[in-house]
């Protein structure tokens, strides 16, 4: 760590630094503010930490706590130790309340005192390192703020990313548990290999095994060749199974021993074989629930969370907003060439808001507005516009739905279609969700899409 020593006595710097040279610390001293300012303008990025008296001779035109006021405004991470020889409660107040992380006297500044609140001073330093540097990879992968909450969210993904155990991700729809997930993966020894998603509602459940574990030629009707499942792409990588609370409580026993002994029995064979595998899982469920209901096994539910990350609807974090925008605007004006800001009113109404579908509903709402607004400063109204043409609430749905021109029935089919649609736009495509909403059975459901032809896949990619 460099360390900035400001004294205008010279012999008292040399002994300064002789003491922090010592100890493994690099110092640099300077005698004047004038010329610790110039330095930390040029060097601020290299300084850990400054030893700065508090007066000086009449050379100079300022005297130490006009530094610490400029250095705590200007470069807020460096923390700073006001050295005073005539030291005084309201000049250790006032400097205690411009931002000083320490205020000692040098009649009692021993070579041990010294050591003590250097060392305690460098701790700190390396705890704000260390943060930024944590919130600097987890922003890598798409997960912004500043905020208490997020902050928690960022430290257990370093501390469990750096393991080998399963984690369990939840939260609202929205929250980001899939970037929750690629972060994990990230920053784990198995970055190099593949991360694999298992998108379990949209699994079949007749061909749940087949895609997990493969299958051999004739296993079953319409196997003509080997295959190899998502578990054989995920070897020495990350398998992330989403939507796990969604996975029928029959299939969930085709887990339980791949996951606990990682090998796995492709379909139609009798041989195991061995996987490498890290298991990450994701719901915006309650588990707990669900297995008090019969409805999630409980060995599964151990096994997938031997620990576990709660990500806060944005509601909870509405502090965090101003960033998330802000870095989407960056992403939308680096992509197509653009200058568009946020007015202050636009962003005061974006945290206002109840964003019930979290993050993935602002940043909707931002791609939208920020690519069909003509103006290069976005306000409330483009905001407003934008809202109402991407929301699609059921009574918005234009057309006629009774026609002279069709039989009752037909009448009835077109309502129930519209209805389906707007259920699975509204669950972006989750027919589980859209099942479960509608009351009515996954198979049900899967049989009115077939039906009615509907899209699911067109819809989900809409919310994207």
């Amino acid at each position: 760590m460099n360390i900035l020593i400001v004294d205008d006595n010279a012999d008292f710097s040399s002994t300064l630094s002789d003491i922090v040279a010592s100890h493994g610390w690099t110092p640099t001293a300077l005698n004047t503010p004038e010329s610790a300012l110039q330095f930390l303008e040029r060097h601020h990025h290299e300084v850990g930490l400054m030893l700065l008296d508090i007066e000086f001779d009449h050379r100079s035109a300022m005297n130490g706590l006009d530094v610490l006021a400029i250095s705590v405004k200007k470069y807020p991470a460096i923390p700073v130790i006001m050295i005073s020889g005539k030291g005084t409660i309201e000049t250790a107040v006032r400097a205690t309340k411009l931002g000083a992380f320490n205020f000692i006297e040098k009649s009692t500044l021993s070579h041990d005192r010294l050591i003590d609140v250097v060392s305690s001073a460098a701790e700190r330093v390396m705890q704000t390192v260390q943060a930024q540097e944590i919130m600097k990879a987890i922003e890598e992968q798409g997960i912004i703020g500043q905020s208490k909450a997020i902050r928690s969210v960022a430290d257990k993904i370093i501390r469990y990313g750096r393991t080998e155990l399963s984690v369990l991700i939840t939260g609202e729809t929205g929250t980001g548990k899939k970037l929750v997930a690629k972060a994990i993966h990230s920053i784990s020894r198995r970055n190099k290999y593949n991360f694999v998603t298992v998108d379990i509602p949209n699994i079949p459940r007749e061909l749940f095994q087949s895609e997990l574990f493969g299958h051999l030629r004739g296993a079953f009707s319409g196997a003509m060749t080997d295959k190899k499942g998502l578990f054989h792409q995920a070897d020495r990588g990350t398998l992330f199974l989403d939507e796990i609370g969604d996975l029928p409580a029959e299939s969930q026993a085709y887990l339980l021993l791949p996951i606990e002994e990682k090998t796995l029995r492709r379909v139609g064979s009798l041989e195991t074989e061995p996987v490498d595998i890290r298991f990450v899982a994701a719901t915006d469920r309650d588990l707990l629930e669900a297995m008090k209901n019969g409805g999630f096994r409980e060995q599964l539910y151990h096994r997938l969370r031997e620990c576990e990350i709660y990500i806060p609807p944005l509601r909870e974090r509405r502090e965090d907003i101003p960033l998330i925008a802000d870095y989407y605007v960056q992403k939308h004006n680096g992509d197509m060439r653009d200058h568009k800001v946020l007015s202050p009113s636009a962003i005061e109404y974006l945290q206002n808001r109840e964003w019930n579908g979290n993050v993935r509903e602002l940043a909707s709402l931002l791609r939208v507005t920020l690519q069909t607004s003509p103006n290069e400063v976005i306000e409330i109204t483009d905001l407003h516009n934008t809202g109402s043409h991407t929301a699609m609430p059921e009574h918005n749905v234009t057309g006629n739905i009774i026609s002279l021109d069709r039989t009752r029935r037909e009448d009835l089919e077109r309502v129930d279609k519209i209805k389906l649609e707007t259920m699975l736009r509204t669950c972006k495509g989750n027919v589980s969700k859209a099942a479960a909403q509608l009351g009515i059975s996954r198979e049900t459901l899967h049989v009115k899409i077939r039906k009615y032809d509907i899209d699911v896949h067109a819809l989900r990619k809409q919310d994207k």
